[in-house]
């Protein structure tokens, strides 16, 4: 009987947002793959640096060590690379390096390797490139353009997976971001009000908190998941959302509700592995505290 994925919490992501491949890439973004190859291969012994999703990673494939049924491994990561084959074993080694169970791969030499996402029921996609990252998304994957910049994530929560997510048109649709864009915020705040018992439509990432929550039902105390929505909301429009995750039979950890601040300090203040976003000027900010992705949706995008 062949293997399956079914079940499991499947996260897919590119070489780059796993690994600080910056100086390789920079001979890559030449148009000089053979060049780049060769370095590759001059540096296959020599372990790649930790990326801006490496904590998110290696947090989330722990869950795969902790006492559970017998043969039970809840997550699953799988690279999707736009790497040729030959720098993928750099990929795979530099990943044993750092005692990440990572077995599967794709490596498309240049091409984007999104449609591979399907057959892998991917529950989240993370890529540098962003017309992958729409790709995925049109798809109705959950995924999000890493920033190589961002900041790498705190260690003082090891037994934590700590992630952020924006609210509208991240785990809710645009409807009420459109709103907002044309007609003002005093329309948007109406809106929401007599809109307040009334479930937000799903967003791109509703999946993906749902696969959350699954997996630290099943999980142990010996490492848990911690969820913070973060967004530019604020009372009245605050209502909505709750009522929203409720009646999802979602529950988050935190919420903020920041009425326009900027987002970055208190993203730095709860230090997550990741934070998602749909609006680069907020990405932008988090950056500078936290890893960070785009998610290349909605009215904004």
């Amino acid at each position: 009987m062949p293997m399956t994925l079914d079940g499991k919490l499947v996260v897919a992501i590119s070489s780059r947002a796993l690994f600080d491949f910056e100086e390789e890439n920079q001979v890559f973004e030449q148009n000089d793959d053979r060049a780049y190859m060769a370095l590759q291969l001059q540096r296959l012994d020599i372990p790649a640096k930790p990326g801006v999703a490496f904590s998110l990673v290696k947090k989330l494939l722990a869950f795969n060590t902790l006492e559970g049924p017998a043969g039970s491994h809840p997550v699953e990561v799988v690279i999707l690379s736009r790497n040729d084959p030959v720098s993928g074993m750099r990929v795979f080694r530099s990943a044993r390096h750092y005692g990440l169970a990572i077995e599967r791969g794709s490596f498309t030499r240049g091409q984007s390797p999104w449609r591979y996402l399907k057959p892998l029921h991917a529950n989240l996609f993370l890529s540098t490139h962003l017309s992958d990252v729409r790709a995925a998304l049109e798809a109705g994957v959950p995924a999000a353009q890493v920033y190589p910049q961002s900041v790498h994530a705190s260690d003082a929560h090891p037994a934590e997976v700590r992630i952020a997510f924006d609210g509208d048109a991240v785990l809710f649709s645009d409807e009420a971001e459109r709103v907002y864009q044309s007609l003002g915020l005093q329309a948007f705040q109406q809106h929401e009000m007599e809109k307040v018992a009334l479930p937000l439509p799903d967003g791109p990432f509703k999946p993906l908190l749902f696969a959350l929550q699954k997996l630290q039902q099943s999980g142990t105390p010996q490492m848990r998941i911690r969820t913070a929505l973060v967004t530019a909301r604020s009372a009245p429009a605050h209502e909505r959302a709750i009522r929203t995750l409720m009646n999802w039979n979602i529950e988050v950890d935190e919420a903020m509700f920041l009425g326009g601040l900027a987002k970055g300090e208190f993203l730095r203040e709860f230090e997550p592995d990741f934070f998602f976003d749909d609006q680069t000027g907020h990405i932008e900010s988090a950056a500078q505290h936290v890893p960070s992705g785009h998610v290349a949706s909605g009215v904004r995008n």
